[in-house]
């Protein structure tokens, strides 16, 4: 073959820029960190390491959302430690406000300051997050979700949402509480029935919040959904030659023929074969009353609701207390019934004993707030919980991501050092070598 002077000029050219161009691709990777500079330096590899990225960014979103969802749902237990301590402040108000030797002018710098804790706990209902939505709102965020006075009972605008965010790919967790499972749906009395004194008892006699001693009693289908109500009197010596004793009736109020029904007001029936009943009971304040009765000669059969009550004081012949089942009744109601009735309350006896009686019908329905604010403060630290949880593995799942990406295109620096080495020595080898070759022509021994 023949060789001319030309191609062996474009040859050597040719070698030394291949290996330049090698050494400068080793340079690149050794400049970088990366052994993959272009996706052609190895497509399998560079699109693998693309789906870990696009992973490994997806789990950094997720990351973000947690600390989102943190944020609230920290936020939100803050609000509600602040209504806790509030509940505190207004159950040691309505002590205070239920002494007997409080003077009226005393009674008002009391529901003076319960209003101010009203108007605070309406502050708490209608708290905004960082983004100046409302926590408690539901859905509406950008809704004020309570408003309302003492007077006027307060109205909820809200719904029942509860935000979301996805804090891991299958895992969604709510960011919100609805005000309405706060602030409302709370079960008034003991949770399961509630007391009351009727507004004519002319005694000093003060029910208490009563307690379930037997659930299954209480469960009982027969007694479901029924009020009751326990009636005093006075025995004047001609019915039970027992004068100025003071005896109880427990009534079904819901049916007069219900086994409780007994007497109201009269003396015991002395006939055990008609199917009435004698009186429940002879009163001692302070002494329980169990909420049951028996028939006379067995008919209609005995009743027992598993219940029991407390009565202190003395009740006048005619006064009456009512159990009713349970419902719910809002924090709001229960602190603006309590304010008007402390500033509605004359001095006088009777007035005294019905306020000593509702305050203790608000004590009771504090409680059931109190317990039911724990209640979501607990779902909201299961949350924050589970958040922390997740913040955890998903900080693992991110460094294997990471260590899978270096795998597969960080550069082996002792590698890539080495290669450096060797290729400088190829490329000066080339251009020395060109240099000697250059140099063979015929010229030069002319």
């Amino acid at each position: 073959m023949r060789v001319s002077t030309s191609m062996v000029f474009d040859a050597g050219v040719r070698t030394i820029n291949n290996q330049t161009a090698k050494l400068l691709e080793l340079q690149q990777q050794v400049a970088t960190g990366r052994r993959i500079v272009k996706p052609s330096d190895d497509p399998v590899a560079a699109a693998r390491a693309l789906e870990l990225t696009q992973a490994s960014d997806v789990i950094e979103q997720f990351s973000r959302n947690r600390e989102n969802a943190q944020s609230s749902l920290a936020l939100q237990e803050t609000q509600l430690v602040g209504v806790g301590e509030l509940i505190t402040r207004v159950r040691e108000l309505a002590t205070q406000g239920g002494n007997g030797t409080l003077t009226l002018e005393n009674r008002k710098a009391i529901t003076a300051e319960l209003r101010a804790r009203y108007e605070e706990l309406m502050g708490y209902a209608n708290a905004r997050d960082g983004n100046g939505k409302y926590l408690f709102s539901g859905y509406k965020g950008d809704t004020r979700p309570y408003g309302g006075t003492v007077e006027t009972g307060v109205q909820y605008f809200g719904d029942d949402g509860q935000r979301q965010l996805q804090v891991s790919p299958s895992r969604v967790i709510e960011i919100s509480d609805s005000g309405k499972n706060i602030f409302q749906r709370i079960k008034n009395g003991n949770g399961t029935f509630v007391t009351g004194a009727h507004t004519g008892n002319g005694g000093t006699g003060v029910i208490d919040g009563g307690a379930v001693v037997d659930p299954s009693k209480w469960a009982d289908p027969n007694n479901a959904n029924r009020s009751y109500e326990i009636r005093f009197w006075v025995d004047s010596g001609q019915q039970l030659s027992q004068p100025g004793k003071t005896y109880y009736d427990i009534v079904d109020v819901t049916d007069p023929t219900n086994p409780l029904s007994v007497n109201t007001g009269g003396a015991p029936d002395s006939d055990p074969t008609s199917g009435t009943f004698s009186f429940a009971g002879e009163y001692h304040s302070g002494h329980a009353i169990a909420l049951q009765g028996s028939g006379a000669g067995g008919v209609p059969p005995p009743i027992d609701l598993g219940a029991n009550v407390i009565v202190t004081g003395e009740p006048a012949s005619g006064d009456s207390f009512t159990i009713e089942p349970a419902t719910t009744q809002d924090l709001f109601e229960t602190l603006g019934t309590l304010i008007l009735d402390m500033e509605q309350t004359s001095a006088n006896e009777g007035d005294q004993a019905l306020l000593a009686n509702r305050i203790g019908f608000a004590l009771t329905n504090l409680d059931q707030a109190e317990q039911n604010i724990l209640r979501v403060r607990a779902m909201i630290g299961a949350r924050l919980s589970e958040v922390d949880s997740l913040e955890s593995i998903n900080a693992d799942t991110k460094l294997q991501y990471q260590e899978a990406i270096s795998n597969l295109q960080d550069l082996d620096y002792a590698k890539a050092i080495s290669d450096l080495t060797r290729k400088q020595t190829d490329l000066q080898a080339a251009q020395q070598s060109f240099v000697q070759i250059s140099r063979l022509s015929l010229f030069e021994y002319l």
